[in-house]
């Protein structure tokens, strides 16, 4: 076990091997500015949805940039960022630590997933989030950053989670809304092609003031990355921007 002191330490010795690992970065990218290895990290309930749209058209635009990509929780992503483990982050909003940069990229809508046959299946136009309200609505475990977010929308709207049920993934929700065991939030992304529909699930939209999250990029503020990567984000947002549904909340 480690001292107060060897605690402190060990943590100036991760820094000091941070910058070691920058000054390296600097001198290398003085060379060739879009070459290396970028460790990315993103949570599970946007990775699989996002990367596809957006790794072929980085590997395109900047060909000798290799993507190292991770899929972790979104604390475990912030930790490994700060610790430098990570060079960017792909977080929900807020984040809130100093020692990151923070890069806007896009709102992402929630829409409600429920069974063929529920009584919010025909409905043809948008509906307001008190739709919710007395209904139970399937959600993550502990942990992911999806599960907070939708909780706040229930709370709003006056719905509870279902008791003795918390999915592990996106698709676990999916298929149990599909089983008809109830509804669910989610993400744009994941409702969005290559991504299948499900016969056995409709897509209800909501109304103003629409459920939403805000992703955005982090970097560390000392990272050798840091004149290089607001290109990456803008190209990042060139493309989630084709993707959305044009809406005229905002």
């Amino acid at each position: 076990m480690l001292t107060a002191v060897g605690e402190s330490v060990v943590e100036r010795a991760r820094v000091v091997l941070r910058e070691t690992d920058n000054i390296r970065e600097v001198a290398r990218r003085a060379t060739d500015p879009e070459a290396g290895s970028l460790r990315i990290g993103l949570f599970p309930t946007l990775a699989p949805y996002l990367l596809p749209h957006i790794v072929p058209v980085l590997h395109e635009r900047f060909p000798k940039l290799e993507l190292l990509l991770v899929e972790e929780k979104s604390a475990v992503v912030h930790q490994r960022l700060r610790d430098g483990q990570l060079d960017v982050g792909l977080l929900a909003m807020p984040v809130h630590d100093d020692h990151l940069h923070c890069e806007p990229l896009f709102d992402e809508e929630f829409v409600l997933a429920v069974p063929t046959g529920h009584p919010l299946s025909s409905v043809r136009g948008t509906v307001s989030t008190s739709v919710l309200a007395g209904d139970n609505v399937l959600l993550l475990e502990e942990g992911h950053c999806l599960r907070d977010q939708a909780l706040s929308v229930c709370q709003l709207a006056g719905a509870e989670e279902r008791s003795g049920f918390r999915a592990t993934s996106l698709e676990t929700l999916r298929q149990m809304v599909a089983a008809g065991v109830g509804v669910t939030l989610l993400p744009e992304l994941a409702v969005q092609p290559p991504i299948p529909p499900s016969p056995d699930i409709d897509l209800v939209r909501f109304d103003s003031p629409i459920p939403r999250r805000q992703i955005a990029m982090f970097w560390r503020r000392t990272s050798a990355y840091a004149d290089f990567l607001p290109g990456i984000a803008e190209v990042i947002r060139e493309i989630t921007d084709g993707l959305m549904p044009a809406r005229s909340d905002h």
